[in-house]
Parts: structure tokens; C-alpha cells; sequence
């Protein structure tokens, strides 16, 4: 049995909830069994949001993600409440930009990414989810680049092409890190 536990946490507004739907819908698109639960406080941006996503090749049992095999940590009460909650042999990708830490374990792979400057510096401000999430695809190899990319071209609407093609350099930028 092969699954995946995916923890996203961060503030409302980083693109929390699209990211675990971007991985959801690419995880459906790939017949994997798949469980999407977003959580968020009552504010539109900067409350706190989590998105629990679970990829599987059988039946899943639960929605919720306590121990996760990939954290993306997108703020630094998010790293704190899961670092060390991630399973051992598993991933923490977290936002360098925005997160100062000295934290680390021998038993799981850690990427630091400047995902919020390399936004900034490449013109896709509010992107910074999506380079990690470039990174995510590249290390742990959950999905290919070109499933997600061919899931965001029917997740964006072509009303919206420009962001369309923004997403994508952004997961680009991020694989290429």
C-alpha cells in the first residue's frame, strides 16, 4: 500500500487551499484515491489555514493528516506546531523568505526555499505556494510536473490565462531550485 500524508499550513491568502487542490485534483486526474480537507480560521487573509491532502493507491480511512509525510510550511507557527510531528523518512519544505529556524532532524529531508523573494524577484508575487510546490514535485516525487501542469490548465479558468501561465513558471521556478 502506498500513500501519502501532505500537511500545507500557513495564513490565509498564501495559497494554502489552492495548493492542496492543485495536488488533489492532479492526484484524481492520476485514478489515486484522494482526500482533501481544508481548514481555516474565520478570517479571509492572514487567520490561519491548513489543507490536509492523502494520496493513496487503496481506500482511505481518514481525512485528517496529524502526522505528515511532506510538510509545506508556508509561516513560522506553522513550522513550529509541525516540524516535528513529520514522519521519520519524510519531507518539510518550508518558506526561507519568511521562516528563520535552526531546527533540523537526521530522520527527514528539510528544503529551504526563498520561495516569497523568488517571487518577488521573477514577478509572481503571491506565487511563493506554487514554487514550493515546483520543489515538493521535484524531491519527493509524488507527482510529475507535467500532471500538475496539465491540471492547472483545467483548474484555471481561460478567462484567466495570465494566471494561468504565472503558475506555471512559479512551480517551473521552484522544480528548477
Amino acid at each position: 500500500m502506498n500513500t501519502t500524508k501532505i500537511l500545507i499550513a500557513g495564513f490565509g491568502g498564501q495559497g494554502i487551499l489552492f495548493t492542496g487542490k492543485a495536488i488533489a485534483y492532479t492526484g484524481l486526474k492520476a485514478d489515486m484515491e484522494v482526500s482533501w480537507l481544508p481548514s481555516y480560521g474565520p478570517e479571509m487573509r492572514g487567520g490561519t489555514a491548513n489543507c490536509s491532502i492523502t494520496l493513496s493507491d487503496s481506500q482511505i480511512g481518514s481525512p485528517i493528516v496529524d502526522t505528515p509525510n511532506i510538510l509545506i510550511a508556508m509561516n513560522l507557527p506553522s513550522f513550529d506546531k509541525y516540524f516535528n510531528a513529520t514522519e521519520k523518512g519524510g519531507y518539510v519544505f518550508y518558506d526561507s523568505s519568511l521562516i528563520a529556524t535552526n531546527k533540523k532532524r537526521d530522520d527527514i529531508s528539510v528544503y529551504a526555499i526563498p520561495a516569497t523573494k523568488m517571487a518577488s524577484d521573477n514577478n509572481l508575487t503571491g506565487l511563493a505556494n506554487m514554487i514550493i510546490l515546483g520543489k515538493v514535485i521535484k524531491e519527493s516525487k509524488i507527482l510529475s510536473l507535467e500532471q500538475i501542469k496539465a491540471s492547472l490548465t483545467q483548474m484555471v479558468p481561460a478567462k484567466k490565462a495570465e494566471l494561468l501561465n504565472k503558475n506555471i513558471k512559479a512551480i517551473e521556478l521552484g522544480f528548477n531550485y
